[in-house]
């Protein structure tokens, strides 16, 4: 049986969303304005056409209607107010812990990796530690019969 991973489109283009979402999560702190005004703005950016466009509308708009509450359950799990984060990290936690939270669908570990590639990928040299240290006490709480079964 071969353990190799085949290619699936429809997790790359979600990947490709949770991108966007960071993307437009980040421009949001520095500039903020209705959420809808970023899903027209992201919707002619060249990568949309790779990403799963309703997974990157549903990620803003749950964030957006949900931020407070998503900043207080950040706050039990990092050492730092939400106002302290870097707005890069900021976005990141923001799409980590509302997959972790509202989205079963998503296994806690993609969650989390997702998040720690793209702090990898936009944030500070060492954001991913943090964001990966975040997100891991933020699963064991909202995932933790799900970890301890051993899934995801």
């Amino acid at each position: 049986m071969s353990t190799a991973r085949r290619f699936d489109p429809q997790l790359a283009a979600r990947s490709m969303a949770r991108k966007l979402a960071v993307q437009a999560l980040y421009r949001w702190q520095l500039n903020d304005s209705p959420w809808q005004d970023l899903v027209q703005e992201f919707a002619d950016e060249p990568d949309m056409l790779k990403a799963d466009r309703g997974y990157f509308q549903a990620l803003l708009s749950d964030i957006a209607q949900d931020r407070p509450a998503l900043d207080g359950l950040l706050a039990g799990w990092q050492d730092r107010a939400a106002a302290d984060l870097d707005p890069v990290e900021h976005a990141v936690l923001w799409v980590g812990v509302l997959e972790l939270r509202n989205r079963p669908d998503v296994p806690w570990r993609v969650a989390i990796n997702e998040a720690v590639l793209l702090a990898k990928r936009f944030g500070a040299t060492d954001g991913h530690k943090f964001v990966n240290a975040v997100l891991d006490k933020a699963a064991h709480v909202l995932r933790g019969a799900e970890i301890a079964a051993g899934n995801g």
